[in-house]
């Protein structure tokens, strides 16, 4: 089958099902996955694997467009009102979440873990510690997408997008700590400060100042464009979005970080800052969410749910009780619908957290755990980012965020 015929059929088998989830009160963006896990090639034989191993570009562009949108929810006029509190709840969820998944499979690992020879030191801990490490990170797409949807506004859908914009940061961090010592529990003589504290250094300070600018350039080269149509500022976009999740791939720093800084400083610092992102959303975004969810569907092997269903239901468990208690404790003083409903936005995964599981499958020093790892890792992918958009929905709904269906 050739490409372009496959295109159409994603592009139209994720529109169909949307529509059908939004018929029965679900997300659209709850159809787009549902119809990419249906097109699998191990369940619908007709779509060739060759497809999926060739979407880079589509899912990297669409990605870019997205964290994009999602730095461009980040006005510093929100977040000097949000204060201190956002970046307490911040780094509480990110390192509660952390911690109970790794308190915790440390303890049930040695039950249901199945590995030949495997003792604490050199299986369960570095097990742990690599679960853990991606514990942190958010997807806020699916609820960006959801409050696209429904047009969601307010304290609740602010301190979401905040809070998914700071924990990826926080998620590298400890993404970073917990690879070297995960590593220095395999073979002692590879971890080392300095490396840890280089990659810290560049995948953060790189991607940010990256970020800042091609914004930087994006906001001069408007000033000349404001005369010019809307197209144009479409073709920027685009073109410089590319530009900068290329470069940053090259550098070898954090694309969504760098696309997401660019998004900030074009937000904060454009005088056409409103106009720029209401073309992004009119126009693109749509077909963005359909190509992107489905896509991601379509990689996702939900025949890993049954092998590790137990792990799975651990991880879930582990890391939605540390989101829950981290914001619970961060947002004291808040309103009451801040520390209810935020949690309920934070569950979706994925985006950086499958790039960063794929790239600890790639190392060689955990090969004896990177099957279960990457097998858990994407089984949790399939639960989280189709529960939770509709938890998402249905905290806005509850917190009044969204308009009268």
């Amino acid at each position: 089958m050739n490409s372009m015929l496959v295109v159409g059929i994603v592009i139209v088998a994720g529109f169909l099902f949307g529509e059908l989830a939004s018929k029965a009160k679900l997300p659209k963006v709850t159809g787009y996955i549902l119809a990419g896990v249906i097109l699998n090639p191990r369940i619908m034989g007709f779509i060739p694997e060759s497809f999926i191993r060739h979407t880079d570009v589509v899912t990297h562009l669409s990605l870019s467009v997205i964290a994009f949108s999602v730095g461009g929810t980040l006005l510093l006029s929100k977040i000097r009102r949000m204060g201190g509190r956002l970046l307490r709840m911040t780094l509480l969820e990110s390192t509660m979440a952390f911690a109970l998944v790794l308190g915790g499979f440390i303890v049930v690992a040695p039950f249901f873990l199945n590995v030949e020879g495997a003792g604490y030191m050199s299986v369960y801990i570095p097990f742990a510690l690599l679960l853990s490490s991606l514990a942190a990170p958010t997807d806020p797409t699916a609820t960006l997408a959801v409050a696209h949807e429904y047009r969601a506004k307010g304290k609740v859908m602010s301190s979401v997008m905040g809070i998914a914009a700071f924990d990826d940061a926080m998620g590298i961090v400890l993404y970073s700590i917990a690879v070297a010592f995960a590593g220095s529990f395999i073979a002692p003589e590879s971890a080392g400060i300095g490396q840890v504290t280089w990659h810290i250094l560049r995948q953060i300070i790189g991607a940010l100042a990256l970020g800042g600018l091609i914004g930087w350039i994006f906001n001069q080269v408007t000033l000349f464009l404001k005369r010019e149509g809307e197209g144009m500022f479409i073709v920027l976009i685009i073109g410089l979005l590319a530009v900068n999740f290329g470069v940053s791939e090259w550098l070898r720093v954090d694309e969504l970080l760098s696309v997401m800084f660019m998004g900030f400083v074009v937000v904060n610092f454009n005088l056409y800052s409103e106009k720029i992102f209401n073309i992004l959303e009119r126009y693109t975004e749509q077909l963005i969410f359909v190509l992107f969810f489905t896509i991601s569907g379509m990689h996702l092997d939900v025949l890993v749910l049954g092998d590790y269903f137990l792990l799975i239901f651990f991880y879930l468990l582990f890391r939605g009780a540390g989101k829950m208690l981290g914001v619970t404790l961060g947002a004291r003083g808040a309103e009451a619908k801040v520390r209810k409903y935020t949690p309920a936005g934070l569950i979706p995964q994925g985006g950086i957290v499958i790039g960063l599981a794929l790239l600890i499958k790639q190392d060689p020093a955990f090969s004896q755990i990177s099957d279960a790892f990457i097998n858990i890792i994407l089984g949790a992918t399939v639960l989280h980012e189709l529960i939770g958009p509709v938890l998402a929905k249905l905290a806005l709904r509850k917190s009044g965020e969204i308009k009268a269906e």
